[in-house]
């Protein structure tokens, strides 16, 4: 099946899985590259995204209160169902397009919203606190359950990109960022994409586009992964040492350590590697549960 025409706001047709695992139309590139965005795509099949779902909720079940810190950072290092969902071949094709074949992933967050949960996430630019230096990243949402206006989609604003705004940080215990960060200025939401996702579908979007999210009023949760791929030409500015993980290609720079991929869920080898790096990257926001 071939792909539709983008409309004005940036979707396309979604396609099987089978004929998904192709790179970007030259179109959709083109598209991405004016507005900051570009989607739907199918990473995998309605069945698929439901397994990794249960995935989840069994491990949220087993670690209870400790579950939402582990997934809410480079859980691709200590669960492998998350390494394989960053190693997906649909999404790495996509991605290729934009970064080329040499690919690293730079971080995973879960985004998890329960059914009436309040929680939001303000209008931002990931750029603003990655501590990258660079151009060549671009953000995989995936959808494993439907993601949509009334479970609090992502949304975008298109065009933001082309500029970088100021930033704050507000400690809203209601934000889902990690201290509440927001543009420091008025955004006007009456030019915002609501980025509709059926499970199993995933977006694009350039690391400068501005997005956030509002809260989950309907029966159901909300999960998506975020995944942050970026070229190996990439640079950290702020850390004196990063890690990241190939997933296409090779990495001919260096600028990264590199990352060990788990060998089972909570391996205490990878669970450790990961207590130290995020330990010593904020002082221990990352704690397993004993």
């Amino acid at each position: 099946m071939k792909e539709t025409a983008l409309n004005t706001a940036g979707h396309t047709k979604d396609t099987a899985t089978g004929d998904n695992a192709a790179g970007l139309t030259a179109e959709q590139v083109a598209f991405h590259r004016a507005n900051g965005y570009v989607f739907p795509f199918r990473a995998m099949d309605k069945a698929d995204a439901a397994g990794y779902r249960a995935r989840i909720e069994a491990f949220e079940a087993e670690h209870k209160e400790n579950a939402a810190q582990i997934l809410r950072q480079k859980s691709h290092l200590v669960l492998s169902f998350v390494a394989e969902l960053v190693r997906l071949e649909p999404v790495l094709d996509k991605v290729q397009s934009l970064l080329g074949p040499d690919i690293l992933c730079w971080s995973t967050s879960f985004f998890i919203k329960d059914s009436g949960d309040k929680q939001f996430v303000s209008w931002h630019q990931d750029a603003q606190y990655w501590g990258l230096e660079g151009d060549d990243m671009v953000t995989a949402w995936i959808a494993l359950t439907p993601s949509n206006i009334s479970n609090g989609c992502m949304r975008v604003v298109p065009r933001s990109h082309l500029q970088v705004l100021e930033h704050r940080d507000t400690h809203n215990k209601g934000n889902m960022l990690t201290r509440g960060q927001e543009i420091a200025a008025e955004v006007n939401e009456s030019q915002a994409v609501d980025l509709c996702l059926e499970a199993g579908q995933f977006s694009l979007h350039h690391e400068r586009t501005v997005h956030g999210s509002k809260d989950n009023h309907s029966a159901d949760r909300r999960i998506g992964l975020a995944i942050r791929y970026i070229h190996p030409a990439a640079r950290q500015v702020v850390e004196s040492r990063d890690t990241a993980t190939l997933v296409r290609g090779v990495d001919r720079y260096g600028h990264f350590g590199e990352e060990p991929r788990p060998r089972f869920d909570m391996d205490p080898v990878a669970v450790e590697y990961l207590e130290q790096l995020l330990s010593k990257r904020a002082g221990g926001s990352y704690r397993r549960k004993t």
